[in-house]
């Protein structure tokens, strides 16, 4: 790790600014996944006051891991463990949410309570587990670490904002949160892929595209019950 920071070496030009572009882009979109998943995390402590302050020190620490894992990604990405430990914990989530009970007010599906420094280590594994899938892409688009390194910093700064963004719209929009969990249930499979079918992994054209389809549903319907309180 010392290494590559002893090694980074600037060079801005007109290719660098587009790459930069693009890995902006695909945090972008890549992160509202994982934004819904870890607004869902949020939900579970009371009060959007410490669910702000779980998300601060949640990312904070998710950043610190990122950071390791940009890197120390040439010598993670030769451990096919690393990524099966990232797939396995998100298919969890994923079937720890759709075999919850469902909540009274919104019928959907809920993660459960917990405490304000249970949440904390969930929101930071959970962005590690996405990281694993998002580092490789963008290592596939830029072989510049400094690049690496402002994308996933743009990719922080982005999923704090989604995050509160989606805590809010999680209660307006009925099918949000499922379809949140049916893209991270998509990142899993595509993480467990890789490990014993390379072959068979999706194009990132194709992740992005299914990612549009299945939010476009999630924003599909109101909650009518949370229309009629604000009436």
């Amino acid at each position: 790790m010392l290494n590559e920071l002893t090694n980074i070496s600037i060079n801005f030009n007109p290719e660098t600014f587009l790459v930069l572009l693009v890995l902006i882009a695909l945090e972008a979109v890549l992160s509202a996944d994982n934004a819904v998943a870890l607004a869902a995390i949020a939900q579970g402590i009371p009060g959007l006051k410490e669910q702000r302050r779980a998300l601060n020190v949640g990312l904070v620490l998710a950043y610190i891991f990122r950071i390791i894992l940009i890197l120390t990604a040439t010598w993670v990405v030769q451990f096919w463990q690393f990524e099966l430990l990232g797939a396995a914990y998100l298919l969890w989530l994923v079937f720890n949410y759709f075999t919850s009970k469902e909540d009274e007010k919104s019928h959907n599906h809920t993660l459960g309570n917990k405490s304000f420094w249970q949440t904390i280590p969930l929101i930071a594994l959970t962005d590690l587990a996405f990281s694993l899938d998002s580092v490789t892409t963008s290592i596939a688009v830029a072989d510049e670490t400094w690049l690496i390194l402002v994308g996933g910093t743009v990719g922080v700064i982005t999923l704090r904002f989604l995050a509160e963004l989606f805590i809010s719209w999680l209660q307006i929009y009925t099918h949000l949160e499922d379809a949140g969990f049916v893209t991270v249930a998509l990142v899993g499979v595509r993480l467990f892929l890789k490990v014993f079918n390379s072959p068979l992994v999706p194009p990132e054209w194709l992740m992005v595209s299914a990612i549009v389809l299945i939010f476009a549903w999630g924003f599909s319907k109101k909650n009518t019950q949370v229309q009629n309180e604000s009436k």
